[in-house]
């Protein structure tokens, strides 16, 4: 892989409108790296074109979805015929629901999956020819930590990163005998970005990130290092590795507390009406990195409710089977 202290590089992004695309970008145009960007929203896309032109990049916006083919295929176009190929392709654009998979919508699931699983696919189909090309590339995958383990409340979100983990998987055994191009997945703890206000929501209140959220420039600054050391994946924080093994070896323990603190901790007290947030069209809220709804509580405070309820759950008692009611919330919210 050529370094960027030897020339720049060309490095596509989807979903570079907000949060993670954008800080990715802003990061990579730091660098002097030329930016193809691609989202669904002008005018945010352009702010975040003009942010990075002002850090010194060279960069071309395209409006698209990456739902549409011909949308994600205009982004391999532009990059090699405005800089001559594509060092760096990230797949990051996604969406997410807020709601169990038997009471929200289908069709919404089905889109939260359309998105993060067939936008990164088109993204594939896209770069790959040119890497086989030019005989080398790198290829990010921008999964989770949902993509090794399950989490209530997100069902198809969940679905949909394991799924892109098992995309990432089949791609590097097609390209094994291609020794320079190179997939990663990266698989990122919980940061707070716009994420949380702009997903679908069917649980009538408000989704926060949880603690301990991570600042969005953390991330970013793991994706453009995976950029530069390319390999199969990159955890963010890598103690995330300690959550995952405590699941392998105590994982219906884990889950059960998993599902304590995401109703306790996950979800506001404000009413929110059924949304399909950001699925089908732009959210209209101001484009920025970091969202709006940080932690309800500090990691201080949430590690020990599980301390707490740490005894509950080893004791063999019925579990909820559903997320929890409004009115169940709003109890949680008078304690």
């Amino acid at each position: 892989m050529v370094t960027n202290a030897q020339r720049a590089r060309t490095v596509v992004i989807t979903g570079a409108s907000s949060g993670l695309g954008r800080a990715a970008a802003v990061r990579f145009a730091s660098r002097g790296d030329n930016l193809v960007l691609g989202a669904r929203r002008e005018d945010a896309l352009r702010e975040t074109a003009e942010i990075c032109e002002r850090a010194g990049a060279r960069t071309v916006a395209l409006v698209g979805d990456v739902t549409r083919e011909e949308d994600v295929q205009r982004l391999a176009e532009a990059a090699v015929q405005t800089f001559g190929g594509i060092d760096v392709w990230v797949n990051n654009a996604g969406v997410t629901l807020f709601g169990s998979l038997e009471q929200a919508p289908l069709e919404e699931h089905r889109r939260v999956i359309e998105v993060n699983l067939f936008g990164a696919i088109h993204g594939a189909r896209a770069a790959l020819p040119v890497f086989r090309k030019q005989q080398r590339g790198v290829l990010i995958n921008v999964g989770s930590i949902l993509s090794k383990i399950g989490q209530p409340f997100v069902p198809s979100y969940v679905i949909s990163k394991f799924a892109l983990r098992g995309l990432s998987e089949a791609l590097r055994a097609e390209v094994a005998p291609a020794r320079d191009i190179h997939v990663c997945t990266l698989l990122p703890y919980a940061f707070n970005t716009p994420h949380f206000e702009s997903g679908a929501n069917h649980l009538g209140h408000d989704a926060h990130a949880m603690a301990p959220a991570q600042d969005p420039g953390v991330v970013a600054r793991a994706l453009v290092d995976l950029a530069d050391n390319p390999r199969r994946e990159r955890h963010v924080p890598r103690s995330a590795l300690l959550g995952l093994g405590m699941h392998a070896l105590f994982p219906r323990t884990v889950e059960r507390l998993v599902f304590h603190a995401l109703s306790e901790w996950h979800f506001g007290y404000e009413l929110e009406a059924a949304t399909a947030g950001n699925l089908y069209a732009p959210s209209g809220e101001r484009p920025r990195v970091r969202g709006s709804r940080p932690p309800r509580a500090p990691v201080s405070v949430v590690v020990g409710f599980l301390l707490r309820n740490l005894l509950g759950v080893l004791r063999p008692s019925p579990v909820a089977a559903h997320p929890p009611e409004p009115h169940e919330l709003a109890q949680a919210g008078a304690r």
